[in-house]
């Protein structure tokens, strides 16, 4: 059974292993295709038109099932690797552990956002950005630029405590728990990381940087929590709700799995903690 850890508590060796299952992945052209696939559905979710990935009820499966797509093929590479979650309520600091370059290295220079440590800098020739959003070509970050403070444990706490899954409108204007976690309301905790890390952690193509999976990683682990603190509170909508996906309506671009299907995450991995 796959465990999905806590990054901070990742021995040298499971980072090691997973930093080269990525650039495996890279590589071999197929983590490019994330990026891509990523990006589409950024462009594509709208308020007011269909949505999926974003501002919408399945934000939280869409993004369980790009996880788990994204950890089987890490797992192609490495069957050993799991995909750790940064605890960003936690590890608040540009100093902290997973920014370290035996990991995903650090901050980029002021003058352009460049990562210049680490495996994933353009120094050493190994991760160049193919999908973009501008010319630059290299990986990019401004930690703590674009909004200086990450989410307390407190304001994780009051969101995980909202009772209703979500509600009408069904978009980035709902009340609930799902677009306070995804952040457009309220005390914002998935947006606002994106935008603390900046560089394309703050754009569609964020897959580009690798934090974007330990952040995600994360943002599950906490939807997980809130079902365990709300057990008669499922996934809403239920039916016939127009533009976005129902509990029983699979999800592009799979076609081929539900909110329904994914409720449980325990039969794919569990967590290292509750």
């Amino acid at each position: 059974m796959t465990v999905r850890k806590n990054q901070a508590s990742l021995t040298a060796d499971e980072k090691r292993r997973f930093v080269a299952a990525v650039l495996e992945l890279k590589r071999n052209g197929r983590y490019d295709a994330f990026v891509t696939t990523h990006n589409a559905f950024i462009v594509g979710d709208t308020d007011n038109g269909e949505r999926t990935g974003h501002r919408s009820p399945s934000f939280l499966p869409w993004h369980r099932r790009f996880l788990l797509e994204f950890e089987r093929a890490l797992q192609s590479v490495d069957a050993s690797v799991a995909l750790p979650y940064w605890d960003w309520s936690v590890d608040r600091s540009p100093r902290s552990s997973l920014w370290a370059p035996d990991f995903l290295g650090g901050t980029g220079r002021a003058r352009d956002g460049r990562v210049s440590d680490g495996p994933f800098a353009a120094a050493g020739g190994n991760w160049p950005i193919a999908v973009r959003v501008d010319g630059r070509t290299f990986l990019r970050r401004a930690l703590g630029a674009g909004v200086r403070e990450l989410p307390t444990r407190a304001e994780v706490d009051s969101v995980l405590a909202m009772p209703t899954y979500d509600m009408a409108p069904w978009n980035s204007g709902s009340d609930g728990f799902r677009n306070h976690l995804e952040g457009w309301r309220g005390v914002n905790l998935h947006n606002r990381v994106h935008v603390w890390v900046g560089g394309q952690m703050a754009t569609g193509v964020s897959p580009n940087d690798p934090v974007f999976w330990l952040h995600h990683a994360y943002i599950d682990k906490l939807w997980a929590e809130w079902q365990r603190r709300h057990p008669e509170a499922g996934y809403l909508p239920a039916a016939g709700t127009p533009d976005v996906v129902d509990l029983h309506e699979t999800m592009k671009p799979w076609n081929d799995t539900a909110p329904a299907d994914l409720l449980d995450h325990t039969p794919h991995y569990t967590f290292d903690t509750v």
